[in-house]
Formats: C-alpha cells, sequence, structure tokens
C-alpha cells in the first residue's frame, strides 16, 4: 500500500492532493509503475475521489501518470530523451543566471549553502531537491531578469523528480554542494565568465546522471516484462 500524508481541510482540495502526488513520484516515494488507486488515494488523503480524479488528470496531462491496459494509472516512467533536452535548457538558463549575478557580484546566501550541505546528510531526498532549487533560485533572483525564474518554473516540476533520483541513488552527494559553492564564490567575486561555466558544468553532470538513471530503470522493466 502507499503511504501518502494527509492534507489540511479546504473546499478545493486538488492543488493539494497534485502537489502531495508530484512530491511522492520525485522523491521516489511513489516509483515508476506504482499503481494509483482513487479509493486508496482518497482514503488515505481523508478526502473524496473527486478532487484526486481531477488531481491524477492534471498529473497524466503533465505526463507524471499514464493509463496502462488492464493496470488502471500508474506512475509513469522518466524518458531520457525528455530529460536530456528540460537539462538542456536548464543549463542554458542557470548559465545566463549566474553570468548576470555575476555582473552585479552577488552574495548568494551562505545560509542555503550550509543548509544543503546539511541535508545531503540525511535521508530526506525531498528535503535535498527543495535546498538545491533554493539554491538554483537565489541565482534567478540575483541575476536581476525575472524572465528567467519564470522560464525556468516551467521545467522544475519535472527536473525535481529527475533531481529526486539522481539524489536518491548518488553515493557521494558531497560534490554537488562543492559545485555549488564554486559557482556562488565566481558569482561574488564578479567573474562572469567563470560563473557561466561552471553552472554549465553542473548541469550537464547532471543531466549525464539522470539520462543513465533513466536509461537503466527503462533497461530493468524491459527485463521484468
Amino acid at each position: 500500500m502507499i503511504k501518502l500524508q494527509k492534507i489540511s481541510a479546504r473546499p478545493d482540495y486538488v492543488e493539494e492532493v497534485y502537489k502531495t502526488l508530484l512530491d511522492a513520484i520525485s522523491d521516489g516515494s511513489l516509483e515508476a509503475g506504482t499503481r494509483l488507486k482513487q479509493e486508496e488515494i482518497a482514503e488515505q488523503m481523508q478526502v473524496s475521489r473527486s478532487p484526486v480524479l481531477k488531481a491524477l488528470l492534471l498529473l497524466k496531462k503533465d505526463g507524471f501518470v499514464q493509463d496502462v491496459p488492464g493496470r488502471g494509472v500508474e506512475v509513469a516512467p522518466m524518458d531520457a530523451t525528455a530529460i536530456s533536452n528540460l537539462y538542456m535548457i536548464r543549463g542554458a538558463l542557470d548559465a545566463l543566471a549566474a553570468r548576470l549575478a555575476a555582473e552585479r557580484r552577488y552574495e548568494i546566501d551562505p545560509k542555503l549553502l550550509a543548509a544543503g550541505r546539511r541535508v545531503i546528510k540525511g535521508k530526506d531526498v525531498k528535503a535535498m531537491v527543495d535546498a538545491d532549487m533554493a539554491f538554483h533560485r537565489a541565482i534567478y533572483d540575483a541575476s536581476g531578469n525575472p524572465l528567467i525564474a519564470e522560464s525556468a518554473e516551467v521545467y522544475w516540476a519535472h527536473l525535481r523528480r529527475a533531481m529526486g533520483a539522481g539524489l536518491q541513488f548518488a553515493t557521494q552527494r558531497e560534490p554537488i554542494w562543492d559545485e555549488h559553492e564554486a559557482i556562488a564564490k565566481a558569482i561574488a567575486a564578479g567573474d562572469s565568465a567563470r560563473a557561466a561555466e561552471l553552472s554549465e558544468l553542473h548541469t550537464t553532470r547532471a543531466r549525464e546522471l539522470a539520462v543513465r538513471l533513466s536509461q537503466s530503470q527503462a533497461e530493468q522493466r524491459l527485463a521484468i516484462a
């Protein structure tokens, strides 16, 4: 049986159900191939089936779940090509944001780096992803161009899942935050070229890991089928 948190009472639960399911998919609690039964989800969250159905339809539209003949609704597998394409877009946005932030010699809050290094020592994948996202969003904000953050927001839901998978299976997580710290130092030093270069390298490494994991999961599914 899947385990999901209860949600607070509100007239419209759809957004809360959607977010709860998306969080569970992103942090690996709900793995690819997991069956999602409306009755079970509604019971665990203590809501009616209507918002659950609407949330599942939204997740299906966004590509996180899929209909499988004879099984109903399942968590969809990650698509290696789609992930690669998403990371390419993210890489371009991250490099631009870092370059602009460096031109302003912006100092990223050291508390973000400390928080990131702290959470990677634990097992809470969602907390790790949230810390990672907070760092990158700080750079978007530091760029002075609000369109960067708005553009990135479109892709973050899918990237969160890829990031969650990478963090869950990573044998070493410290290098991720070593790279973050190097980017932050380049930005604070006003070295725009270095900041952009480090950001692009950081995203490239993340993309390669996410694609490898996606391909590995696909091979495992084929072996089981």
